[in-house]
């Protein structure tokens, strides 16, 4: 799974607000990332939120929260 569906899909069965830091620990214990096949996973789902925010995808709630938009 790419970074944004893996940040799509955690925000979604999760259904609320998320620290980046809950939304990437999910996403490699849900097994959606893999830390062995993917390289620096902090930065690329980082780089990911940020493309997912601009492009309303995901909206910013508060300094490293983030959630669906309404």
């Amino acid at each position: 799974m790419d970074y944004e569906g893996a940040i799509l899909t955690v925000l979604r069965e999760e259904a609320g607000p998320l620290h980046w830091t809950v939304i990437q620990d999910l996403a490699l214990r849900r097994g959606y990332l893999d830390p062995f096949t993917q390289k620096d996973i902090r930065r690329n789902l980082l780089a990911a939120l940020a493309v997912a925010t601009r492009e309303g995808r995901v909206t910013k709630d508060a300094k490293g929260v983030y959630s669906l938009p309404s």
